[in-house]
């Protein structure tokens, strides 16, 4: 597999450290504590990562911004400059009673979301505004005009989609033109089936950012202990890294338009995970994780 960039990787019109910080963690379970979630947003941020990753439905309650307020009083309470840091949020799902999530699509949600984050995060305009997930209920092209709509306004500067198909992208591709700079969809050791969806954003110039490449929130502290990811265990045993560290440098190798974006509930964590931009895998180790997730 070719060398690729390992440092930076190209988001639209922007450049973003090639490893983001998926905010979640920050907020997802009861009591979460805000004051070592300050001290995580602080050591992404010591450690070089730009891009931020939030959700307007990201919390532990049914109600709306937990995460982004989190995230951004964080980001304020960084001493040093943020110049570069890119804040990517997202609208599209819904908190009900009983901490149910559903979905909503429809252009009158996702102009009361896109304006609720800005209010929240305090800015004029979203860097990033991404659409969390089809609707079922609703052709998908109304919600991407939507998005079209809240771009031509100025409401956000650049336009993303999650968890899309390859039809979608190129339905999303084409209703947005060149305010689509992003996918979002799920990439890791235990969810390895996003080739389609990256060679397609490669053809397309669209940067491919990886939910859950640790394997999500529960998964990723046991990571290579059990089943297909095993591979993984056995190469960081070799090279003396964590597996965590393995997975990311073989997503970086997958593409240079793939940026993964996990989590972090330590300082420690945030750190391992920016090392992995500095782990060049070799041909042989590659071929072997590409065998172990079948």
């Amino acid at each position: 597999m070719e060398d690729v960039a390992r440092t930076r990787r190209r988001l639209g019109d922007l450049e973003v450290f090639a490893i983001g910080f998926g905010a979640m963690t920050l907020t997802q379970v009861p009591g979460y504590d805000a004051a070592r979630g300050v001290r995580v947003v602080h050591a992404a941020l010591e450690a070089g990562i730009t891009l931020f990753d939030t959700a307007d439905v990201y919390g532990p309650t049914n109600g709306y911004g937990v995460n982004e307020t989190a995230l951004v009083e964080a980001l304020r309470s960084w001493p040093g400059s943020l110049d570069d840091v890119v804040i990517a949020t997202k609208g599209g799902h819904t908190r009900l009673e009983h901490d149910t999530w559903w979905i909503d699509g429809s252009a009158a949600h996702l102009r009361r979301a896109c304006t609720d984050s800005l209010r929240r995060l305090g800015l004029d305009v979203l860097p990033l505004y991404q659409h969390h997930r089809p609707d079922p209920r609703r052709p998908y092209a109304e919600s991407m005009q939507a998005l079209r709509e809240l771009y031509d306004e100025g409401l956000v500067r650049r336009v993303g989609i999650s968890n899309a198909s390859c039809d979608q992208i190129r339905e999303a591709a084409a209703i947005l033109g060149e305010a689509l700079v992003s996918v979002q969809n799920e990439l890791s050791p235990v969810a390895p089936c996003a080739m389609d969806e990256i060679v397609l954003c490669q053809e397309l110039g669209l940067a491919f950012l990886a939910w859950g490449p640790l394997g999500g929130m529960r998964s990723a502290k046991g990571l290579g202990a059990t089943g297909p990811a095993r591979g993984f265990a056995e190469v960081a045993g070799a090279r003396g890294v964590s597996p965590q560290r393995v997975a990311l440098a073989w997503e970086l190798a997958r593409s240079p338009v793939v940026i993964p974006i996990p989590g972090a509930s330590r300082p420690e964590s945030v750190r391992d995970s920016v090392a992995a931009t500095e782990l060049v895998l070799s041909a042989e180790e590659l071929a072997l994780l590409d065998q172990a997730v079948g």
